[in-house]
């Protein structure tokens, strides 16, 4: 038997290879063909006109596409239209085909939660599910390539993109990454359904300095390599085919333009061995940047640092050629970056079929179909996070009068979210017709316009091409709102943010429910009706005044095509919910940045003293914790236990806990194992998360939660940033979230 294992075992490592030669053979006689415009062509990226993320796009890109000065086209999809362009680029002289990329965020056509929603599911194989039907019907729709998974560490949620990520943790995030790697690119690129996923913002972009868009970080090595590298590293690790390069600058220098960061780091250190792409036009903004003074100087710099592919901003189409002239560049560098991206496409079959995405029947059957919906429907319900729930009020009974009220109650756009792209929002099911669905008994008014605020709807709402919406009649709204409240038994408030507050150039200072929004809730809340919020919204919001007063929270994200019918499902308890927040919720924005795995200081907390590390006007502690969900049933858990005192480099421990489901309903809890390293030769955050398990428990059931702890789970860069684990004392953690937790000790020897 092992004899036969290890011939198929050899078997596979021959053909692997003889597979390798052919591919390497067929790029390296095309390059040896190919014109130096040609080449150039193959790292020119450039948006089509179907769609435009950006402050511009190139006049013209299908005559570049006829001259074989493209390689790449994104924002162009739909069977048709992706032929259309292929033909174009077949009819050159050495008929390469085109590479089709589009911003598959959450879903192609059926939409999913954002991200961070989705991340609230703890549940990897959903992750991966909704990333596995994005690929399915986004190759069905003439697209190789998405821009995702965003793996950005975000710990200030004024920051709009904070939407498109996993939270703030690191081993979490690093999960997510794989996860998201695995399913769009599947288990083998030439397979028809599979595309090239592509890890985004290398690096660092999460940590922006007062969670503004497109500003700058700075942070050192240490804190690099500890909490923000580790989930790219993660999608390097999965196999990820392609890297985009962040707007910020990385130790002084910008993301796109820094060779430590592309080439030393990425390709030498980590091994990755796809294509590089910056983001839109980030080789044109190193000039703002102040690193270069000309376009000249940027297409050299990103170049020679390993950008391979040039979005949008055509300076590589512009200035390489004089750049190889005046030996600022080299033809081997050009040659390196044009295989990179030839390999990709050899990877995925576009040489032996560059039609192979362009079947409008295959389109009609994958997209959208009644699995993809019913999947969508099951992922938004797990996403859904549980904030509060007094005196039972959730589960709603079907027989009870239900006002419905909000800007977000019937709104269908609203709820597929930002970067929704391709998303049509018209086949959204909205709250009002999911809990139409469940019950006859619903009554709905509006009750207010998203913000009162009209620079900020104009700013928010204007890639709607909306109109400013007129606020003369609030008044009148208010007061209908409230007299359909005083005539219900019970209040289903929904209210949040619009999808365009969140998202890309989205940042806001202010991260409060918006005024007009709150003067209705507090109208709603003076009434003496039982009230349940339910928010729709892309990030942690500061919710002190609505925790203290209203008695059933539930957050739940946007979450795409068939949210009306998941929270539906939640309300009327048909799902018991079960998400659990991978983002920290502050009481206000003075907390900003607020994350479970701080450090401690050399003076901390102590309130009867005045001179310890706290604020005069708010606890240290957050609303909602990393970690924190609730559900309708009661979860209580016994004392940790380890099986052993002390271990050693080479055993494994074991951590368990006892959960007991103690409430009235069977539901889903995740159980969660954190570390804290005593004492290290650099100070050691408070806590990690290094586990965790999701387990069903029906109601009066015990189950014993095991762990198993390793040296890797130790580990981490010393002060000679070594990746190491040190001898020491260590506290094990472990509970519903990384607040409400039980702890055991064990040593390292």
């Amino acid at each position: 038997m092992k004899k036969i294992q290890l011939l198929k075992i050899c078997l596979l490592i021959t053909c692997s290879a003889a597979a390798q030669q052919s591919k390497n053979a067929f790029i390296s006689s095309l390059i040896q063909r190919m014109t130096l415009e040609e080449k150039i062509g193959q790292l020119n990226l450039l948006t089509s006109d179907m769609d435009i993320t950006g402050p511009f796009m190139k006049a013209g890109y299908k005559k570049d596409i006829e001259a074989g000065l493209c390689g790449t086209i994104f924002n162009a999809y739909t069977p048709v239209y992706t032929r259309q362009l292929q033909e174009m680029a077949l009819k050159t002289r050495l008929k390469i085909p085109l590479l089709f990329g589009y911003d598959v965020i959450h879903g192609h056509k059926t939409i999913f939660p954002i991200p961070l929603g989705e991340a609230c599911t703890w549940d990897m194989s959903l992750l991966e599910k909704s990333a596995r039907i994005a690929a399915i019907e986004a190759s069905a729709d003439g697209l190789q390539w998405t821009f995702s998974p965003m793996v950005d560490i975000a710990r200030d949620p004024r920051w709009g993109r904070v939407a498109e990520g996993a939270g703030e943790d690191t081993w979490y995030g690093s999960q997510v990454a794989k996860a998201k790697v695995k399913g769009y690119q599947g288990s083998d690129l030439s397979s028809p359904n599979s595309i090239l996923a592509c890890v985004k913002h290398f690096a660092l972009y999460g940590a922006i300095e007062g969670g503004r868009d497109y500003n700058t970080v700075d942070m050192s090595r240490r804190q690099m390599f500890q909490f923000y590298l580790p989930p790219y590293k993660a999608a390097v690790d999965a196999g990820v085919a392609t890297v985009m390069t962040s707007f910020n600058e990385v130790d002084g220098i910008p993301s796109t333009g820094n060779k430590w960061l592309l080439t030393d780091l990425l390709r030498k250190q980590w091994g990755f061995k796809g294509f590089i792409v910056t983001d839109y036009t980030s080789i044109n903004e190193m000039i703002n940047h102040g690193i270069v003074k000309d376009e000249y100087e940027a297409g050299a710099l990103a170049l020679n640092a390993g950008v391979d592919m040039d979005m949008q901003g055509s300076i590589f189409s512009s200035q390489l050629k004089k750049l190889l002239q005046d030996k600022k560049i080299t033809i081997a560098e050009i040659n390196a970056a044009v295989y990179r991206i030839l390999s990709a496409k050899y990877d995925l079959g576009l040489f032996k079929d560059p039609f192979r995405n362009c079947d409008t029947a295959l389109a009609t059957k994958e997209i959208m179909s009644a699995e993809h919906l019913r999947d969508a429907q099951m992922i938004a319900e797990r996403s859904i996070v549980l904030l509060k729930n007094e005196h039972q009020l959730l589960p709603l009974k079907k027989e009870a009068k239900i006002a419905l009220i909000g800007p977000l109650a019937n709104s269908q756009r609203e709820l597929i979210g930002n970067w929704s792209a391709a998303g049509d929002y018209t086949k959204a099911i909205t709250l009002l017709d999911g809990i139409k669905s469940k019950t006859s008994n619903v009554t709905y008014a509006p009750g207010a316009h998203y913000s009162s605020d009209t620079m900020l709807l104009k700013k928010a709402l204007q890639k709607q091409r909306l109109t400013v919406e007129d606020t003369a009649n609030s008044a009148q709204m208010l007061a209908e709102a409230v007299a359909l409240a005083r005539r219900s038994d019970v209040v289903v408030m929904a209210l949040g943010e619009s999808q365009g507050m969140t998202g890309e150039a989205a940042s806001r200072s202010d991260i409060r429910i918006p005024d007009s929004q709150k003067e209705l809730l507090k109208a709603v809340y003076a009434t003496g009706k039982p009230v349940v919020l339910v928010l729709m919204n892309g990030r942690p919001l500061t919710l002190e005044w609505e925790d203290a007063n209203i008695p059933s929270i539930l957050e739940t994200w946007f979450l795409g095509t068939e949210a009306g019918n998941a929270i539906a499902a939640v309300l009327f308890g048909d799902y018991n919910p079960a998400g659990k927040l991978t983002m920290t919720f502050p009481r206000n924005t003075g907390q900003i940045p607020i994350f479970y795995n701080h450090k401690n200081t050399g003076r901390p907390l102590d309130v009867n003293n005045k001179y310890t590390s706290k604020y005069l006007d708010v606890s240290n502690e957050p609303l909602y914790p990393f970690g924190y969900g609730l559900s309708y049933t009661q979860f209580t858990y016994g004392a940790v236990s380890v099986s052993k005192q002390q271990i050693t480099a080479a055993d494994k421990l074991q951590v368990s806990i006892p959960v007991t489901n103690s409430g009235n309903y069977s539901g889903e809890e995740v159980v969660q194992l954190y570390i804290r390293d005593r004492v290290g030769s650099v100070t050691r955050p408070v806590k990690e998360l290094k586990g965790f398990k999701k387990i069903f428990l029906e109601k009066g059931e015990t189950r014993i939660v095991t762990f198993d702890i390793t040296i890797e789970d130790l580990k981490f860069y010393d002060k000679d940033m070594r990746w190491t684990a040190e001898p020491g004392d260590f506290t094990v953690f472990a509970g519903p979230n990384s607040r409400d937790v039980q702890s055991a000790s064990f040593s390292l020897k």
